[in-house]
């Protein structure tokens, strides 16, 4: 277990800002799957245990939200993970498995979001879009359009 703690640390410790949203939404999907997988064998402390970890990883995810930047985006995320801590609750304390993968299901369509969204904007990184030279450039609005698109802080998260 050490060593996949330690592979762990270090890839958090050099993940990007977009990586480190996309690792907690697949921590918090995980930590669901446990949770249902404890709920069904009747393991209570491990399920109390795997639902505290996904609420403090939906915490996590509320206060890297830029709310200033993120405008709509950032306030619907923030009442998303607010229902999604109370469906987690209401699983927790009725012992039921349907809010468990109502809240993995988000986490994980979320997570493939970013993950989307994290690619298209390394792939702009790696092969910027350079005009060919008989080619008017792309007026600066549009430039700043697609740029601006790509940026997680449009998306209410701060870098």
């Amino acid at each position: 277990m050490k060593g996949r703690a330690a592979y762990l640390e270090t890839h958090v410790l050099s993940a990007d800002p977009m990586e480190l949203v996309c690792l907690l939404y697949q921590h918090g999907a995980d930590a669901v799957q446990d949770a249902r997988q404890y709920l069904a064998s009747g393991d209570i402390a491990a399920r109390a245990k795997a639902i505290s970890k996904t609420i403090a990883i939906l915490g996590e995810l509320t206060a890297s939200l830029n709310r200033e930047v993120g405008g709509a985006i950032g306030s619907n995320l923030e009442q998303l993970y607010n229902y999604m801590t109370l469906r987690l609750t209401e699983a927790n304390v009725r012992q039921q498995d349907g809010p468990l993968a109502e809240v993995q299901s988000l986490l994980t369509t979320l997570g493939q979001a970013w993950q989307e969204t994290r690619a298209r904007q390394s792939a702009v990184a790696v092969h910027p879009a350079v005009p060919a030279p008989d080619t008017p450039a792309t007026p600066p609005a549009a430039a700043a359009w697609q740029e601006t698109d790509l940026e997680p802080a449009t998306h209410g998260w701060s870098a």
